[in-house]
């Protein structure tokens, strides 16, 4: 899928296997932001990427698709009890919210408040220089 059309600053969810797949084209404030985070005070500390080693902590650039960091593509779906959370923005956090439970998500997707116990999850992807995702 060609994903060099998504303008920045917005998101385009896709299904891939029944699941949303989010892709945002993240703003240069939202990945400033990411990155000044602690990652002391993140609820979870683990990147969720199977695209890089499991040991790797949850810094925006582990998060980030790799080579082109102003995109974050991730499952849409709330670690809490599996709902899917508003985007462009939402919640306290400038990322993503969950109204059934009250999860709120950074601009990195990673959990900042609630009961979700873990950050969005990343699927396995690859993105080229001609900005073409594959995933899976």
């Amino acid at each position: 899928m060609d994903i060099s059309d998504v303008s920045l600053g917005s998101q385009l969810t896709v299904m891939w296997n029944g699941r949303p797949i989010f892709i945002r084209h993240r703003t240069d404030q939202e990945i400033e932001e990411a990155r000044a985070e602690d990652i002391n005070n993140l609820i979870d500390n683990n990147a969720r990427n199977p695209n890089i080693a499991d040991v790797n902590l949850a810094t925006d650039a582990n998060r980030a698709v790799p080579n082109h960091d102003k995109f974050l593509i991730m499952i849409g779906i709330c670690t809490h009890l599996g709902c899917v959370p508003l985007g462009d923005g939402a919640g306290d956090f400038g990322g993503w919210f969950c109204p059934c439970h009250g999860s709120h998500y950074d601009t990195a997707g990673r959990i900042r408040k609630g009961p979700a116990p873990e950050n969005l999850h990343i699927p396995i992807l690859s993105v080229t220089e001609e900005m073409v995702l594959s995933i899976g």
